[in-house]
């Protein structure tokens, strides 16, 4: 049996509150035995059908980086597609309009710049669609992103949206975070928890 808890975390790399969840969850990571993996989700394909648009994107632009991201997690698998991320909120942000920077981003990752041409290129929306599906189907798709299935090392999984937090905690708060989110989402019948509206997110990394 593994000793450490996987992390499995479907996120979209457009959503800004998603990604200050994943900086959360890196700090949990430096406190507590867990495994981060990445996968891909959509907010494009989790709108499809609506009447509305949610993202107000109705260009489809937020396809773009997705489908970068899973081309990435296809080819060369999980870690780097972690690195991606990272770069997409950083690097390429530092620039001024991370989606515009994406061969920055790649190049950042220590992946080939010319991936980015498959964000206008439907070759990966199955892989897109499918990722999707996965995260998805673990909690229904009244949800959003990120999503994040936690298998603890006795085998028992714990599935979950968000966390939704603004600010980052580090150390041991982001350990009693997320033994606290553990807690609540694993007690049978648990279905939603919210707190204050939603302050501005941060996007910098506190360390």
């Amino acid at each position: 049996m593994p000793e450490n808890t996987i992390a499995d975390f479907w996120f979209d790399p457009a959503c800004p509150y998603t990604w200050t969840t994943s900086r959360w969850l890196l700090e949990v990571a430096k406190v507590r035995p867990i495994d981060v993996r990445w996968h891909v989700m959509s907010l494009s394909v989790l709108n499809e059908g609506r009447d509305d648009d949610p993202e107000g994107d109705p260009d489809g632009y937020l396809w773009v980086p997705v489908r970068i991201c899973a081309a990435v997690r296809q080819q060369y698998g999980p870690e780097a597609l972690g690195r991606l991320y990272t770069a997409m909120w950083t690097v390429a942000r530092g620039d001024g309009n991370w989606l515009g920077e994406l061969h920055a981003s790649l190049a950042a990752a220590g992946l080939p710049p010319e991936l980015a041409e498959v964000g206008m290129s439907t070759e990966y929306d199955d892989a897109v669609r499918a990722s999707h599906a996965e995260g998805i189907g673990l909690v229904g798709d009244h949800v959003g992103t990120p999503i994040i299935a936690a298998t603890l090392p006795d085998g028992r999984r714990v599935a979950f949206f968000g966390p939704v937090i603004s600010r980052i905690p580090v150390e041991e708060d982001a350990g009693r975070l997320w033994d606290g989110t553990l807690l609540v989402a694993g007690v049978p019948g648990f279905h939603e928890l919210k707190g204050a509206p939603h302050a501005e997110p941060q996007l910098d990394h506190p360390g």
